[in-house]
């Protein structure tokens, strides 16, 4: 439905200073190792860009203990923003420096927009080429908000290889076509496993029609990640692969994964701050 002339809340987008591209990393559905794509990604396009990652996911965030950032809190300086975290050369920010591990975050839609507008606004992120925001499973206040506040570059869309998932793969590809939000590609995680004494893949989940489905919507295919304990591993050690084993065939595939999205976002100039 059409919104009334002056009260489409698109019209209220505003670029983050300093910020020239913003990546939405996004599934639908929890489990497929989004977080796991949007960490490894941000540290791979880190090695040659000037980086952040934005945990969005509110009610589950994994950020500081996938970097090794558990125990830390951010700051405030002098111009009373937080100050991101600074792993690896890479700038964080998620709920998770601010509320303790366990604490439940019992927020509604409103506490989320205005969570959503202060990660955004009220951090100093200072010069970015890129900003990778993790975001939560679903179609919901979040990825709403996000769109609504600052202009976003590209959504890439993770997925294991099943149908289950693939059925609300489905539903985010939809809500970022009617959010006129451009489609970078597929990431599909987890296709297959190498069997260590004989080297043949190990289709660890049905095939689905993931490929059939991509075709049909003009989603590209950039890159297919293996399943390797691994991987998981060095996420829970708060070392994630790209940094843990960078020479690996799992690192080299999200290095090949950055080297796309470069191509895809080529770096343009920042908006500069007020």
């Amino acid at each position: 439905m059409a919104q009334p002339h002056g009260n489409n809340p698109f019209d209220q987008q505003k670029q983050i200073p300093g910020v020239k591209h913003v990546i939405a990393v996004s599934s639908g559905k929890g489990g497929v190792g989004k977080s796991t794509v949007a960490v490894n990604l941000a540290l791979a396009l880190s090695k040659k860009n000037k980086v952040g990652i934005l945990d969005a996911d509110i009610y589950g965030p994994s950020l500081p203990r996938m970097t090794g950032t558990l125990n830390q809190k951010p700051v405030i300086n002098e111009d009373q923003k937080l100050q991101p975290l600074v792993r690896h050369n890479l700038k964080l920010m998620s709920i998770g420096y601010l509320v303790d591990e366990s604490a439940a975050v019992v927020w509604r839609g409103p506490m989320l927009f205005k969570a959503m507008d202060q990660f955004l606004r009220d951090v100093n992120w200072g010069e970015l080429d890129y900003l990778v925001v993790d975001l939560p499973p679903g179609t919901g206040d979040v990825q709403l908000s996000l769109a609504q506040k600052i202009p976003v570059s590209g959504a890439l869309v993770v997925s294991t290889p099943q149908n289950i998932a693939l059925a609300d793969v489905k539903k985010a590809v939809d809500m970022w076509d009617r959010l006129g939000i451009r489609r970078l590609g597929l990431v599909e995680n987890m296709a297959w496993m190498v069997n260590p004494v004989n080297g043949e893949k190990i289709q660890l989940f049905p095939k689905g029609e993931l490929d059939s489905y991509a075709n049909s919507k003009d989603l590209r295919k950039l890159a297919q990640i293996p399943f390797d304990p691994s991987v998981s591993m060095a996420s829970e050690a708060g070392m994630p692969i790209v940094e843990s084993h960078s020479k690996g065939e799992e690192a080299k595939t999200f290095f090949a994964l950055a080297d796309q999205i470069r191509e895809l976002l080529p770096l343009i100039p920042a908006v500069e701050g007020p």
